[in-house]
């Protein structure tokens, strides 16, 4: 109300006067002139709050619509600024900048009851103390037409990134050996000891897949059937994917999907933040870790 007032005498100063005006509208003259006074510094706010804004729109646009305020919050906080993370979310709010949210999902984890039993090594703890420590893997799908397009991937549970991943029209066993073997390529070679975790589908408990396993000198281990939290970190990234990828978008070619995919996979590794990694992404983690690690030997 009173800015409103003030607002109103000062358009109207000239041809009535201050006084005048202050005394009909029954307000004091010197919170308005208090008021004059903190023009500057209001207007300086307000500037820098619309520059704030801009930077938070061409975050938000970079990051392809997918960032909310917490990841828009860190990706300042990269870029040297303070901003405190409640006015992020609230300019995000008050200016309509949305992160995306997720559709429902569709089954692909069939068990093989007639598969040998594999035991569960990580009991839903999805922390490592070091790099290929625990690795995680399961299999998605993206509708393509009237068919699908199956992805598998392996992550490194301590710095979220993916070594490996392939994509197939089908769910057969090679579709989660070539995700390993890649992962076991992108490590050089030489993984003996980490532990693999996956569902019980039948594509991780296949003879197949063991023998690749126990070639590489990896640790089978597995959750319940039917229990999402159980590998939750893999469900938790393909929600991400679906999220930041699949957002209303209906693809027509398995080359286009693929593309889709493979561009942002790369984007996941190299650039988008993880609220797990301290708003790091993983290979920015991956760096420290190394670097740490040196530090400590050298020491």
């Amino acid at each position: 109300m009173k800015t409103t007032a003030w607002d109103f005498v000062s358009a109207h100063a000239g041809m009535f006067g201050v006084k005048r005006i202050c005394r009909v509208l029954e307000v004091s003259r010197s919170g308005y002139y208090r008021w004059i006074a903190g023009a500057q510094a209001r207007s300086e706010r307000q500037g820098a709050e619309d520059a704030l804004v801009a930077e938070i729109r061409e975050i938000h646009a970079d990051h392809r619509g997918n960032y909310g305020a917490l990841r828009v919050h860190a990706e300042l906080r990269g870029f040297g600024h303070t901003v405190n993370r409640k006015r992020v979310a609230r300019l995000m709010r008050k200016h309509g900048i949305i992160g995306r949210h997720l559709r429902k999902k569709r089954r692909t984890t069939v068990p093989d009851r007639r598969a040998p039993q594999v035991p569960d090594l990580v009991q839903r703890d999805f922390t490592a103390c070091t790099l290929d420590e625990k690795w995680c893997g399961d299999i998605t799908y993206v509708q393509v037409g009237a068919a699908w397009l199956y992805l598998a991937c392996v992550i490194d549970i301590r710095s979220r990134r993916v070594l490996g991943w392939s994509m197939a029209p089908h769910m057969r066993a090679e579709l989660v050996i070539n995700a390993l073997q890649a992962a076991v390529a992108t490590r050089g070679g030489n993984v003996t000891g980490v532990i693999f975790h996956a569902d019980r589908g039948s594509q991780y408990t296949s003879a197949a897949f063991a023998q690749v396993c126990d070639r590489n000198g990896i640790r089978r281990s597995m959750g319940r059937v039917g229990s999402s939290y159980d590998n939750a970190l893999a469900e938790s990234f393909w929600q991400g994917l679906k999220r930041e990828t699949m957002h209303r978008k209906l693809f027509s070619t398995f080359r286009q999907v693929r593309l889709v995919i493979f561009q942002w996979l790369t984007y996941y590794n190299a650039r988008r933040r993880h609220s797990a990694l301290n708003y790091l992404s993983p290979m920015e983690f991956e760096q420290q870790h190394h670097k740490t690690a040196k530090l400590s030997l050298a020491a």
